[in-house]
């Protein structure tokens, strides 16, 4: 017999949702520097300077942005959280009858026959009466509630790794082949997390990759353009 331990589903769940809002933060971050920085190239051609410039503070601003948003955005969520929790426990207190009746019929709605569904929801009740009302009526599991400052470190970090990686290629590249060979690290960057995203989600690889490159090459266009413009007629 295999003394091997279950994994633990709600962890798994976890570390995917973690997972998965890294790849989207490298995945703004990719962009999001790549754009700025072949915008800056296309308006200013070999000013390594103002290429550096621009995309250190890019860097910051959007690595900054996107820790402080997502902390924001969670902490609001938490606290929500917090709150549907409290509320739910004062009316166990208040109405008990009330809350294990609704139990009942949230059981009900899982395919239980009603006397299996009262037979359920009062053993459901004395195991735990707050956490099972908690995710069955509100969809929230109380020992896995969201983190903000992890979410927020999280994003600040994966922006950040995203971002390098076509701010030092532009940096690093010879002066005649900076967008070019910029284009090329940011299509293998972005095909890298089209696939971690599509594994993640067990979605097609080819389409959430595609989705990406195109995306992204579309956005680098775009700022190319502009900037060529801006720098001749400047």
């Amino acid at each position: 017999m295999s003394t091997r331990a279950e994994p633990d589903e709600g962890r798994i769940t976890g570390r995917l949702n973690g997972l998965r809002a890294g790849v989207l933060g490298a995945n703004d971050g990719i962009v999001s520097i790549a754009a700025l920085v072949v915008g800056v190239a296309a308006a200013t051609p070999d000013n390594h300077a103002a290429i550096l410039a621009a995309g250190a503070a890019g860097l910051a601003a959007g690595a900054l942005s996107m820790g402080v948003g997502e902390y924001v955005s969670v902490s609001s969520q938490r606290d929500a959280e917090h709150a549907q929790l409290a509320r739910e426990e004062r009316w166990h207190d208040e109405r008990p009858e009330w809350e294990l009746d609704q139990l009942a019929r949230l059981n009900m709605r899982t395919g239980m026959s009603e006397p299996t569904a009262k037979i359920a929801a009062k053993e459901q009740t004395e195991h735990d009466a707050l956490a099972i009302h908690a995710l069955m009526h509100l969809g929230i599991d109380p020992k896995q509630l969201v983190s903000p400052l992890q979410a927020g470190v999280a994003s600040l970090a994966a922006f950040t790794l995203g971002g390098i990686i076509p701010l030092l290629t532009i940096l690093l590249a010879p002066a005649a082949l900076q967008v070019p060979l910029t284009f090329a690290a940011v299509v293998v960057a972005l095909a890298l997390t089209g696939t971690t995203s599509a594994w993640i989600a067990h979605s097609p690889y080819p389409r959430a990759i595609t989705r990406n490159i195109v995306g992204g090459t579309l956005a680098m266009a775009i700022t190319y353009g502009i900037g060529h413009l801006v720098g001749v007629a400047i």
